[in-house]
Protein backbone atom coordinates (compact mmCIF):
# COMPACT_ATOMS: atom_id res chain seq x y z
CA UNK A 1 0.00 0.00 0.00
CA UNK A 2 1.20 3.17 -0.98
CA UNK A 3 0.04 6.36 1.22
CA UNK A 4 2.59 8.97 -0.21
CA UNK A 5 -0.63 10.74 -1.91
CA UNK A 6 -2.50 10.51 1.13
CA UNK A 7 -3.08 14.15 1.04
CA UNK A 8 -5.57 13.70 -2.14
CA UNK A 9 -7.23 10.72 -1.27
CA UNK A 10 -10.46 10.62 -0.34
CA UNK A 11 -10.71 10.50 3.49
CA UNK A 12 -13.05 7.88 4.13
CA UNK A 13 -10.64 5.41 1.09
CA UNK A 14 -8.04 6.47 3.66
CA UNK A 15 -9.33 5.71 6.94
CA UNK A 16 -9.58 2.17 5.92
CA UNK A 17 -6.20 2.09 4.20
CA UNK A 18 -4.81 3.53 7.50
CA UNK A 19 -6.73 1.42 9.73
CA UNK A 20 -5.93 -1.96 7.84
CA UNK A 21 -1.98 -1.27 7.31
CA UNK A 22 -2.01 -0.18 11.45
CA UNK A 23 -3.85 -4.32 12.54
CA UNK A 24 -1.53 -5.60 9.56
CA UNK A 25 1.36 -4.07 9.16
CA UNK A 26 2.20 -1.53 11.75
CA UNK A 27 2.81 -1.55 15.70
CA UNK A 28 1.64 1.53 15.90
CA UNK A 29 1.17 4.93 14.25
CA UNK A 30 4.33 6.32 14.79
CA UNK A 31 5.56 3.00 12.97
CA UNK A 32 3.29 4.12 10.38
CA UNK A 33 4.38 7.09 9.31
CA UNK A 34 7.86 6.03 9.59
CA UNK A 35 7.26 3.17 7.14
CA UNK A 36 5.27 5.62 4.65
CA UNK A 37 7.35 8.68 5.26
CA UNK A 38 4.32 10.98 6.12
CA UNK A 39 3.96 13.66 8.53
CA UNK A 40 1.64 12.04 11.40
CA UNK A 41 0.51 15.61 12.23
CA UNK A 42 -1.13 15.78 8.48
CA UNK A 43 -2.30 12.52 8.51
CA UNK A 44 -4.07 12.56 12.41
CA UNK A 45 -5.56 16.11 11.27
CA UNK A 46 -7.29 14.96 7.98
CA UNK A 47 -8.61 12.33 9.67
CA UNK A 48 -9.97 13.92 12.90
CA UNK A 49 -11.75 16.29 9.74
CA UNK A 50 -13.39 13.46 9.41
CA UNK A 51 -14.28 12.44 12.74
CA UNK A 52 -12.17 10.10 13.93
CA UNK A 53 -9.26 9.75 16.62
CA UNK A 54 -5.91 7.70 16.99
CA UNK A 55 -7.06 5.32 19.94
CA UNK A 56 -3.70 3.45 20.56
CA UNK A 57 -4.87 0.96 23.02
CA UNK A 58 -6.29 -0.17 19.87
CA UNK A 59 -4.12 0.67 17.57
CA UNK A 60 -6.94 2.00 15.50
CA UNK A 61 -8.54 5.49 14.58
CA UNK A 62 -11.38 5.64 15.86
CA UNK A 63 -15.08 8.02 15.75
CA UNK A 64 -14.40 10.64 17.86
CA UNK A 65 -17.41 10.09 20.25
CA UNK A 66 -16.55 6.50 20.68
CA UNK A 67 -12.93 7.04 21.82
CA UNK A 68 -14.13 9.38 24.62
Amino acid sequence: MNLHRFETMDPNLLLGLVNTALRNDCRDLDDLVHTHDIEREVLEQKLNDLGYIYVAEVNQFKPKQAAE
